[in-house]
């Protein structure tokens, strides 16, 4: 799927609702970012160096999850910093990449990122819940590039 249709059919305000729904539990911080044209290699590490790229390895708390489409090669990626990587395990990434599938293959855009940001953001509030010191360090929109 060409990533203009793709970007088309996803209900951005949902998406950026759902983000800022989590991270207003929570000190962790969700990017989505949305690949253009072709991906030949693996989504993963692209989204590894898209991380980077974004800044959210530069988090106070290292709790930044970032979750990456390629809708052209249909491809996507989750990924968390090592803070919330070491409370969560290779389990839930595991599963949270499942379920976006199932969606994906429907072609349930905006329900693949919404139910993975719900349940990124459950993650979050759970082991960096919100305080007073909170502040949202990174933006909310959806990314392109």
């Amino acid at each position: 799927m060409r990533t203009k249709e793709f970007l088309n059919r996803l209900d951005h305000d949902r998406v950026v609702a759902a983000i800022r729904r989590a991270e207003a539990k929570s000190s962790g911080q969700i990017r989505i970012y949305v690949q253009r044209g072709e991906l030949a290699d693996d989504a993963l590490e692209h989204a590894q160096q898209k991380f980077t790229k974004l800044g959210m390895h530069k988090t106070t708390e290292r709790n930044g999850i970032l979750i990456f489409v390629a809708p052209r090669a249909r491809k996507f990626a989750v990924i968390g910093d090592e803070g919330v990587h070491a409370k969560c395990g290779t389990e839930f990434w595991d599963q949270l990449v499942e379920g976006m599938g199932v969606h994906f293959s429907a072609e349930h855009f905006t329900d693949a990122i919404v139910d993975a940001i719900d349940e990124a953001g459950s993650l979050l509030a759970r082991y960096f819940p919100k305080t007073s010191a909170t502040e949202n360090e990174l933006p909310d929109d959806v990314v392109e590039g």
